[in-house]
This record gives C-alpha cells, sequence and structure tokens, in this order.
C-alpha cells in the first residue's frame, strides 16, 4: 500500500508555519509515503512565489498544487517551467507556461497528480475540464500502466466537483477537491476503486473567514463597499485527507479526513 497526504488550500504566513511545523508529526501518525499540498494561497493568500514553493516542497512536501490564484505572484510564471513539483490546472489552453500534471517517483513506485479547475461561478472560463482531464488520464495510463493518480479538482460548486468524482471512478485513485476553503465531511470510496473528497478543507486561520479577518469581510457585506481582506493570525486549523492506495492496481482501499488546530505555540 502506499498512503498519500493531501493538504487543503495553504493561507498566508499562518498556514505555511501550521503546514511545515506539523508535517514530520502527521508523516509519522499516518506512515506517509507521498504529500501534496495546494499552495495556490500561501503568499499572503494570493498565489505562491518560487521561493515559498521551494520551501514547501524542502519541507517534505512532493507535490504543490494551484489554482485560479496561479498567476497572481508574477515571478512564479516564468519558474513553473523549471519545476516538475508544482502544477497548474490542467485546462488552461495549449501554449500556458507550466504544467497540469506530473509523474513523480516515490518509495513505493511512480504516482500522477493531476489539476483541473471547475468552470461553474469560477474566473477565467477553461477549457472543458471533463474533456481534458480524460485525455491526460488515458496518457498517463498508457506510458506508465496502472500507477496511482491524484486528481485535485480546483472548483467552486460542489456538483461539479461530485460530478467529477463519479465521471473519473476506476480511472484514477482519488479526486480531492479544493478552493472553497471549507472542508467537507463526504469522504467515500466509490464503487470503483476512487477515493473521494469534495473539498479538503484549507490550512489557514480558524477563527477567521476563510482564512481572512472577519471584520473587513462583514464590513463588505454590510457596506459593499471594496476594502482589503488581510490573512488572519493563529491558530491555524490545517485540513486534509489520508488516501490509502494499493499500488498494485491504483485503486484506493481508504481515506480518512483529517483536521487539527494548532496554536502558534504548539504542535497540532
Amino acid at each position: 500500500m502506499i498512503k498519500v497526504l493531501f493538504i487543503g488550500d495553504i493561507v498566508g504566513e499562518p498556514g505555511r508555519t501550521a503546514y511545515m511545523r506539523a508535517l514530520p508529526s502527521f508523516i509519522k501518525e499516518f506512515d506517509i509515503d507521498v504529500v501534496i499540498a495546494n499552495g495556490e494561497n500561501a503568499a499572503a493568500g494570493r498565489g505562491i512565489t518560487p521561493k515559498l514553493t521551494t520551501e514547501l516542497l524542502n519541507a517534505g512536501t512532493h507535490v504543490v498544487t494551484t489554482g485560479d490564484h496561479v498567476w497572481d505572484q508574477a515571478e512564479l510564471i516564468p519558474w513553473l517551467h523549471c519545476e516538475h513539483r508544482i502544477v497548474r490546472p490542467l485546462n488552461y489552453p495549449k501554449g500556458t507556461p507550466g504544467r497540469g500534471s506530473t509523474v513523480i517517483d516515490t518509495v513505493k513506485g511512480k504516482l500522477a497528480v493531476i489539476q483541473v479547475q471547475g468552470r461553474t461561478f469560477t474566473q477565467p472560463p477553461l477549457e472543458n475540464p471533463f474533456v481534458m482531464i480524460e485525455q491526460e488520464v488515458a496518457d498517463i495510463h498508457q506510458e506508465h500502466g496502472s500507477i496511482p493518480i491524484i486528481v485535485d479538482i480546483h472548483a467552486e460548486t460542489t456538483s461539479e466537483k461530485i460530478s467529477m468524482g463519479y465521471f473519473l471512478d476506476g480511472k484514477v485513485s482519488a479526486v480531492i477537491g479544493t478552493h472553497t476553503h471549507v472542508q467537507t465531511a463526504d469522504e467515500t470510496i466509490l464503487e470503483n476503486g476512487t477515493a473521494y473528497l469534495t473539498d479538503a478543507g484549507m490550512c489557514g486561520p480558524s477563527n477567521s473567514v476563510l482564512g481572512r479577518e472577519k471584520d473587513p469581510i462583514i464590513k463588505r457585506f454590510l457596506t459593499a463597499l471594496p476594502t482589503k481582506f488581510p490573512v488572519a493570525n493563529w491558530p491555524v486549523r490545517i485540513c486534509g485527507a489520508v488516501i490509502t492506495i494499493d499500488e498494485t492496481t491504483g485503486k484506493a482501499v481508504a481515506i480518512e479526513r483529517i483536521s487539527r488546530v494548532m496554536e502558534k505555540t504548539t504542535q497540532a
């Protein structure tokens, strides 16, 4: 078996610090072989930089996924060609910098990570994720055989994520949703062996609105006036899932949600 730790959207400096501090204990507790983390909000809540990506990778992350904020830090764009362990949504047009999938070597063989971005209530409008991921999965299986494939679907609506889970059931090892920052409680193994969770949640300030300070957002709802939304502070809730996969078949045998609160001066 191969055990994969998937961590939801990392938000700002508190999220980064808590994640990197807690990661060794998570790896030990769950006997983790591969770590995947969504880092698209790592740079002050908007995007991620090469420096911060490198910090996450050096801390023990194997693959960093992104999302609709992938272009918010301009310095990342040319760097996407150089580092194969960071992926952006697959369904950007041909010629877009970066890659939508990657295959890595692990202690238990090869493993692939693919990311797609939903099209419902998200911007910019991208290519059809269902059509594009079907071909990508087929290409990976053709080249590498029945290796485990983890899919990060970065999308707004539960219906689009759930549909993607059923669409890929039996074709990939896991479909895990990101983007909404709120962990759902619907983890399951689908009929044909794909682990599914609508949203992994976030690794960000728990006393917040999706990782941002509460008062400015409440003010925005009250007045409709534009305002800045700073990243909130500690404590941090670290959310994600542990997926156990039979590496010989690529099918998932278990999925467990994790949600831990870390104070600034304590371990998770």
